[in-house]
């Protein structure tokens, strides 16, 4: 048996990013909801840390046009993070437990018997590699140094496979009126898992984990040059900053005021403040 891994949920409403340390390197969380709605928090995160450098980042946006979106998206972290805990515990397979966890929350939230639904993400990572698996609109985007983008996760909505297709690029996208729509969700009995390709980070490499919130308010470009340079903790912080002001209309640009949830993950080389 291995050690007790840790596992760490946020609450839904932060002031600031948060830091964890990992064994393969730092984490910087942060989550709060809609500004002005005046209704809870419909994102979560979790975080799981194990022994031998695995790990694991969760993310989960509860659908807002569908009843107890916040139910829906607890439910999936706290499932998913259970699955993973256990897994880790026992030294087991890891994308063995992360299909099994997508596949126990989708029951247990179409359990709930509401019609909710919610979108998931989780990075997995071992050691210097990660790998992300996703249903829904929430993506990770994985950069270099230099500000290449090694990867970007695609959104299972109309607007996603179009810009898949090359008949939309990330810009043109944002202002698209089916922007909204969804096709794929944990909580629906079609539900399919995205299983993206094993990445090898290098020590400078920066990896977002982010809702809707963050991906329809900036563009990857404006993403990449604000999250990958200099202090994490800061750079995290600049990121949300920049968000909350394209939501108020502050700053010119697409505006789509909704909950928000960031998780900037670096490998252990790259962090030293």
């Amino acid at each position: 048996m291995s050690a007790e891994p840790l596992t760490h949920s946020p609450p839904p409403e932060m002031q600031a990013p948060a830091r964890h340390d990992l064994a393969a390197g730092v984490v910087t969380l942060f989550t709060a909801g809609h500004p002005g709605a005046g209704k809870p928090n419909e994102d979560a995160l979790g975080i799981v840390n194990g022994p031998g450098r695995r790990a694991a980042i969760l993310l989960a946006d509860g659908m807002g046009g569908q009843p107890a979106g916040d139910r829906a998206s607890r439910l999936a972290i706290a499932t998913l993070t259970e699955a993973l805990r256990q897994a880790l515990a026992e030294d087991g397979d890891l994308q063995a437990a992360i299909l099994a966890g997508f596949d126990q929350a989708n029951a247990a939230v179409r359990a709930l018997n509401v019609g909710a639904a919610t979108t998931l993400v989780v990075l997995e990572i071992d050691g210097d590699t990660v790998r992300p698996y996703h249903v829904g609109d929430s993506e990770v985007l994985i950069m270099g140094q230099r500000g290449r983008i090694k990867l970007q996760t695609m959104a299972h909505s109309p607007v996603g496979y179009r810009v898949q297709a090359g008949v939309l690029d990330h810009d043109e996208a944002l202002y698209h009126d089916e922007r909204h729509l969804i096709s794929n969700m944990v909580g629906c009995e079609e539900m399919r898992i995205d299983v993206g390709p094993t990445v090898t980070l290098r020590p400078r490499d920066t990896v977002v984990v982010a809702s809707d919130g963050l991906f329809d308010n900036l563009t990857p470009i404006e993403i990449i040059e604000t999250a990958r340079a200099g202090n994490q903790e800061r750079a995290t912080a600049d990121l949300v900053r920049f968000c909350q002001r394209r939501m108020s209309g502050e700053l010119e640009g697409p505006s789509k005021p909704d909950d928000l949830s960031v998780a900037v993950f670096r490998p252990a080389r790259r962090n030293r403040g």
